[in-house]
């Protein structure tokens, strides 16, 4: 694998969560503030290693506690399932289609509050739940499944303009002439 897509995901989750605590225009329109971190694991479960994901999901899930109030570290297990989930069967997937990286953004997206609310209720907090957290259930799942392809398709064009391609060699020669028939 290239180490390059290993940096670049990582600083996407670096960016995401920054961005997150940075701007509220979303959220004060949908009164939900988007997460891009479970979009983000989907990516790094596909396109790199185990241990890029193992990093997006501890550098992630810690950066998104410290900016939010959630307890240090309770965001980074759910992150982690839900990868770990997607790298296991990651041969089974067919990555490059847009209709499977919106379903495992779905899940994703969808997987990670519920983890997080179920570690929260297990470790003693009492999180704020009511029917206003259907909605923001809904919201986070649906634009983590929207936002999931357009990622791939983001890392898909930082990875062809920041690489380069091999090139391909021939042993045939184009200027070379064959003959035929018997000397």
């Amino acid at each position: 694998m290239n180490p390059l897509n290993s940096i670049l995901i990582l600083l996407a989750a670096f960016l995401a969560v920054f961005g997150q605590a940075a701007f509220h225009g979303l959220h004060h329109l949908l009164g939900v503030q988007i997460n891009l971190l479970p979009a983000i694991i989907v990516c790094a479960s596909l396109r790199a290693r185990m241990t890029t994901m193992i990093g997006v999901a501890t550098l992630g899930g810690l950066c998104f506690d410290a900016l939010s109030e959630n307890p240090l570290g309770i965001s980074v297990l759910p992150l982690f399932i839900a990868g770990f989930v997607i790298c296991w069967q990651s041969e089974l997937i067919l990555r490059d289609q847009i209709y499977a990286q919106f379903v495992l953004g779905l899940f994703a997206s969808a997987s990670v509050p519920v983890l997080t609310l179920l570690m929260l209720l297990t470790a003693g907090r009492t999180p704020l739940i009511g029917w206003g957290s259907l909605w923001q259930w809904l919201v986070l799942t649906a634009s983590g499944a929207v936002a999931t392809p357009i990622l791939f398709w983001v890392f898909d064009r930082l990875q062809r303009s920041l690489s380069y391609r091999r090139a391909t060699e021939t042993s045939f020669r184009q200027d070379r002439e064959i003959r035929r028939g018997r000397n």
